[in-house]
């Protein structure tokens, strides 16, 4: 028998990646979802059957205890979270309940029930916000400019907690932006080449669009998830940032997208102050040599290929 592992979050974008990875390798995988009217299976129709099921919440403390009972997972991936930068805004409490206090549920649930699984906690690049120095890498103080990215440094701070408190392996993978045609999408890469998509089909007239000056180091996500498992399989447990070392402008994004279906953007994109945050994260980069050092993490995709590869995605979707 192999491995039993439990997803959170496995219904979303890193979740179908990683679900993926683990069933190659042979793990039993259970994901954890929420119940609701119509379940968000667009990312893992493919392989829903030879996953197992399990219906739960981040805050319903006892369902997270039947959950790891259940699955006596050997690793558990806690990537379920309110993610949306955005919405964190219009809904910081319940950002904070989700993202930070469900860490400590899930964490908790774990302790009691399975003490001796490997725990995954998905911390974020947002942690850094108004980065103190850059790159940013595992020792960069946090700054963080966002309702998330606060409830990602408690969420982060907790892993570290449990760690030193109760010897468990629990660490923390320290993404950057990591995007795929599996986004979102409200999230601005999706929304960006979706909208190239649906302006050269026809179907959409402009895009309306904040900051065009912020960077972020965006790589792809399914090389993203492989970190996280490699994090696992260490003899200690530690903490990694995970990033390509490279930062484009929101600007260039658009830029690639737009070209690679043969438009100029600048016909297309509305600056509409209703899309810039109440504060900003002007400039991410992350420092992944300790990962590529220690994991043997490599990058496969880059940008430029990400950015056609959603493009082209979304037109085979709307057409």
């Amino acid at each position: 028998m192999g491995k039993s592992t439990l997803v959170t979050g496995i219904t979303g974008q890193d979740g179908s990646y990683l679900a993926e990875l683990l069933l190659d390798k042979g793990y039993k995988v259970y994901g954890l979802r929420r119940r609701t009217s119509m379940p968000m299976m667009e990312n893992i129709g493919h392989i829903a059957k030879e996953i197992e099921f399990i219906d739960g919440d981040l805050m319903d403390k006892g369902s997270l205890d039947y959950a790891v009972k259940v699955s006596r997972p050997d690793e558990v991936y806690n990537l379920a979270a309110q993610s949306f930068v955005g919405s964190s805004w219009d809904q910081p409490a319940l950002t904070g309940q989700i993202t930070a206090i469900g860490v400590t549920n899930i964490l908790e649930a774990v302790r009691l029930n399975k003490p001796d699984a490997r725990f995954y906690q998905a911390s974020s690049s947002e942690m850094f916000g108004k980065a103190v120095e850059t790159p940013q890498k595992e020792t960069t103080p946090f700054y963080p400019r966002s309702p998330y990215g606060v409830a990602k440094v408690y969420g982060h701070w907790i892993t570290v907690n449990y760690r030193e408190s109760y010897n468990m392996f629990a660490c923390s993978g320290i993404l950057f932006n990591h995007e795929s045609p599996r986004r979102g999408l409200e999230f601005v890469t999706r929304k960006v080449t979706n909208a190239a998509a649906r302006i050269k089909l026809g179907l959409q007239d402009e895009l309306r669009m904040g900051n065009l000056d912020a960077k972020r180091d965006w790589g792809f996500a399914g090389d993203y998830v492989k970190a996280m498992w490699l994090m696992l399989q260490q003899e200690q447990p530690e903490d990694f940032v995970v990033s390509t070392g490279e930062t484009h402008t929101v600007e260039t994004l658009i830029e690639i997208a737009f070209s690679h279906v043969n438009l100029n953007w600048r016909d297309y994109v509305v600056i509409d102050p209703k899309f810039v945050r109440p504060a900003e994260v002007d400039l991410l980069l992350g420092d992944s040599t300790k990962a590529k050092e220690k994991l043997g993490w490599k990058l496969e995709v880059g940008f430029e290929e990400m950015i056609r590869m959603m493009v082209e995605n979304d037109l085979r979707l709307n057409r």
